[in-house]
């Protein structure tokens, strides 16, 4: 099916990328294959890009915005307005003529832009933009009722109102209001009075049944007694019926005379577990519980309380309590007990039943339920003017957005630094263009090992070490000589704010065909200079322990030197074998060079140049190769992938296009330049006669050779 749509495309990076240059353009994008979209997801925060633009598109708020997200921004944005051209425009402000308002969310939002207008006394501008919603949160969060369904105790002007909804937020909880004040909403509000209904229907069933209440208002505590020292009355008297059955038991029941001689050894008290776990009284066949005396110490008080709660109202003043009394008081609490289980959950009840029989009777409830609604009524305006907002906002940012996600048209073109361009780093006279945020440098490095780019990682930090941040910088121009671990450099944000960057990693690739070319030569340089250095440290060590030595035998005591033995005679062939060592070695070396001069002199004039250069080749080609093959393939995609991007396409950075994202340092055009140094190394002399010393050597041991026609 042919697209209805006609598209452009340019070709950067090695690869086709649409060209967008109009609304018509932008509409049209959900008709584009995602397969030639550059990316399909970027992250909201590390890139330079209005964050709450991105928070806006981001519908699901998983701080990542998707294709699907930006082509809804695209249709919403394009909806409202009456000119899709104007998302190109790119610009802040907006006039109100250019709002859509043929459908109702369109008459919405043009509604609340004159609203906007009017509270900021600019009833007869023609135009909003981003400056008036500067303070959107303050004009929203001010209003009385701002949609977010919640009341605040603060915008209640009766104090009885407000004091109940103080009570509700006590008892079950809060919901923050778009002011930052606490309140309630539909919710909380519905939670309170249900539990606080349950509750007062409960309290009334236990006041209107006599069996239950069966002491009154004193029920309560007389249970509460009655239930501290239920299990261990009930003990008493199992442990009474067993003497009963058997007299036998009555003195072990009672714990024998060896439990009591363990006590003795201890401290006592009314408090010690040992003697509470001792039965209430003495233990005998049918006897009653004493109520006044004999009581285990441990349980006297709550024996008193019982006896002062529950017995004497019941059965009046007596001494004792017979089991058949104890069985009639337990039944007395049955119907109590029955309808304690039947309490309902709440959180109402540290109110006290007489406050929320208050509440419930002053028709609160529904003056609540009205404010609520009311705050709900307003919720459409209150998001039409967030809308308001979120056009203003995608009308500047969704062009550029989709410029730097459909197509990396800013980053190709160099018009305009990409949004995943953090600033520019100087370092080792270089300024590095492509500078990426890390959050995690060691993650980062493992996958980005593969865009081919020689990376260095930099910790930033600025303000005293108060702001901080990682990034990764290119450096595609120059060499690597003076890159290393630790070096420090400027880096500069966005924003023009300088950090100290240090280097913290290198990730290390060809940076140049030029760097390759040299790195032979650099490295039989370095060779030399590490095996000359080592030399010359072992000959002034060497002469450092013979010093060492003559210093610390000069210190020690004559001795009588032992008989000379005779000077060996002149060994004249051994001095000849020498020689002729020397001369081979050094006739060897000149045979080289006789090799390779003679071969130069045996060319016409204007082949030596270009023998020379093939030497040269000889010798740098293969870096240089591989170095081209490596340079050919480097690719921006590890990079972002890293940075949580999905690249969708193979984003190369040629030799040409990667020279652009590194600056050398260049004198400017029209410089003055003195080439007089003060401070110049002087010109050394005797390494030429060295020279000449080593060509006639060369020619000596040539001679000897019979090269020149003699024969030794």
């Amino acid at each position: 099916m042919a697209a209805s749509h006609t598209w452009n495309f340019f070709r950067a990076g090695g690869f086709d990328q649409v060209q967008l240059d109009s609304g018509d353009d932008l509409l049209a994008l959900k008709e584009l294959d995602q397969k030639l979209w550059v990316a399909l997801s970027c992250p909201t925060r590390g890139i330079e890009f209005d964050a709450r633009t991105l928070d806006l598109i981001d519908a699901d708020a998983d701080a990542h915005v998707r294709a699907n997200e930006v082509l809804a921004a695209i249709a919403w944005a394009g909806k409202l307005l009456k000119n899709a051209d104007l998302l190109v425009k790119g610009s802040d402000s907006l006039a109100l003529a250019d709002i859509d308002d043929s459908s109702e969310e369109g008459k919405q939002v043009l509604a609340s832009a004159r609203h906007i207008l009017k509270s900021l006394g600019k009833a007869d501008a023609t135009e909003i933009s981003l400056a008036d919603m500067a303070d959107i949160e303050k004009f929203v969060a001010g209003l009385e009722f701002n949609g977010d369904g919640v009341i605040c105790a603060g915008q209640i002007r009766d104090a009885g109102l407000c004091a109940t909804v103080e009570d509700i937020i006590k008892c079950a909880g809060s919901a923050a209001d778009l002011s930052g004040e606490v309140g309630i909403n539909q919710d909380i509000a519905d939670k309170f009075f249900t539990e606080a209904a349950a509750y007062s229907a409960w309290q009334a069933q236990g006041e209107s049944d006599a069996a239950i209440q069966f002491l009154g208002g004193k029920t309560q505590a007389a249970a509460d007694a009655f239930h501290a020292v239920k299990d261990k009355v009930s003990d008493y008297f199992t442990r009474c019926q067993l003497a009963a059955y058997d007299a036998r038991a009555a003195v072990p029941l009672s714990r024998s005379t060896e439990d009591y001689q363990q006590l003795a050894a201890q401290s006592l008290s009314a408090q010690s577990i040992g003697v509470a776990n001792f039965p209430l009284a003495t233990v005998e066949a049918n006897k009653p519980l004493p109520l006044v005396s004999g009581i285990n110490p441990a349980w006297q008080a709550k024996v008193e309380v019982l006896y002062e709660q529950a017995t004497m109202p019941l059965f009046g003043k007596k001494e004792s309590l017979s089991a058949p009394e104890w069985a009639v008081l337990c039944a007395k609490f049955t119907a109590f007990e029955a309808w304690q289980a039947g309490k309902p959950a709440n959180n109402v009840e540290p109110l006290g039943i007489a406050r929320i029989r208050e509440i419930l009777g002053s028709g609160h409830k529904a003056a609540i339920d009205g404010l609520i609604a009311q705050d709900k009524a307003v919720e459409a305006e209150v998001k039409a003017t967030r809308s308001v907002e979120r056009l203003l906002r995608y009308n500047r940012d969704l062009f550029k957005l989709v410029n730097n996600f459909v197509s990396f048209r800013n980053f190709y073109t160099g018009k305009d630094k990409a949004i995943f361009q953090v600033g520019t780093l100087y370092l080792d006279g270089r300024s590095c263009e492509l500078c990426v945020k890390v959050e995690d440098v060691n993650k980062h490095a493992m996958f980005a090992s593969m865009s081919g780019l020689y990376l260095v990682y930099c910790d930033c930090v600025r303000n005293g070490g108060a702001e901080k941040m990682s990034i990764a910088a290119a450096f595609t121009g120059g060499d690597s000589d003076f890159l290393m671990v630790g070096r420090n450099g400027i880096f500069y944000d966005r924003k023009g704010h300088d950090w100290d960057a240090s280097i913290v990693r290198i990730i290390d690739h060809p940076i140049s065909i030029r760097q390759a070319f040299w790195a032979p030569y650099k490295k039989l340089t370095k060779m030399i200079s590490e095996q000359m250095q080592k030399l010359a440290a072992s000959r002034a060590s060497s002469v450092e322990d013979k010093m060492l030595k003559a210093v610390v035998d000069s210190g020690k005591p004559a001795v009588e030197a032992p008989p000379a033995l005779p000077k060996p005679p002149f060994d004249v062939g051994k001095f000849a074998g020498i020689f002729a060592a020397i001369g081979l070695a050094v006739g060897a070396i000149g045979g080289i060079l006789a090799s390779i001069v003679s071969g130069l002199l045996g060319l016409k004039l204007w082949q030596m140049p270009l023998a020379l250069i093939g030497l040269m080749l000889l010798v740098s080609g293969p870096a240089m190769v591989m170095a081209w093959f490596k340079l050919k393939k480097r690719n921006l995609g590890p990079i972002l992938d890293a940075s949580g991007w999905a690249i969708n396409a193979r984003v190369r950075i040629n030799i040409p296009f990667g020279t652009s994202l590194t600056g050398l340092a260049e004198l400017p055009e029209g410089t003055h330049r003195s080439l007089t140094d003060p401070f110049a190394d002087k010109k050394l002399v005797w390494p030429y006669y060295v020279l000449v010393a080593a060509g006639i050597c060369a020619l000596i041991g040539l001679w000897y050779m019979g090269l020149f026609g003699h024969k030794a």
